[in-house]
């Protein structure tokens, strides 16, 4: 049993680094012999897309040094991916969406022939079999069927990318209102619905 860890504010106090935290925690007392992978993005180098990107299009084999040291960093998310039975992620709201530390990670994690491959009947996940659990912190809520639902670009977006490389047992925990008064009680009853999802 593998679980990855991933934390993509750049806070060191953050709120999701906390929860993400207790995740972790929680999970080593439910499965004292796995192994915890954690990959912190602030500290990680994420090369931006650029033309030579173009790479992920070459044969393997025609690879030239060059493009194989622009993709390494890329190779290292995905094999760790891969190797994970168990996904957590640390996901700040940032005007309404994800950090940009998430989306470089997600930039260099959607590859073809690695995360996905194109058939005749168009893409397909190559990442199946995972949980990925989605620890968010926002400083209002969201709630389906309010008005403010509709300001919620993250997990529609994260549903939507991580079904795409076959990441489909996604389960989100939100600790919502935590630029409010009651941050306190949200932040409470994220990490309590952590412990029941860990223990299940």
């Amino acid at each position: 049993m593998k679980l990855l860890q991933i934390d993509s504010s750049a806070r060191a106090g953050s709120v999701t680094r906390r929860l993400t935290a207790k995740f972790a925690e929680e999970w080593r007392a439910n499965h004292p012999t796995a192994e915890i992978i954690q990959r912190d993005l602030s500290t990680t180098m994420l090369p931006l897309i650029t033309d030579d990107w173009n790479a992920t299009h070459i044969e393997p084999s025609k690879l030239s040094p060059e493009h194989r040291n622009y993709l390494s960093a890329s190779d290292a998310l995905i094999e760790e991916v891969q190797a994970a039975d168990t996904i957590v992620i640390g996901a700040p709201m940032y005007n309404f969406a994800i950090s940009s530390l998430l989306k470089a990670w997600i930039d260099q994690t959607v590859r073809i022939g690695k995360t996905v491959a194109y058939g005749p009947h168009g893409p397909q996940g190559m990442l199946g079999d995972k949980k990925v659990f989605v620890i968010t912190a926002r400083g209002g809520a969201y709630e389906k069927g309010t008005p403010r639902e509709k300001f919620d670009f993250q997990e529609p977006y994260l549903r939507h990318i991580f079904g795409f490389i076959g990441l489909t047992d996604v389960t989100f925990i939100h600790a919502e209102n935590q630029a409010r008064e009651n941050a306190g009680p949200s932040f409470a009853a994220a990490a309590e619905q952590i412990g029941r999802l860990v223990a299940q």
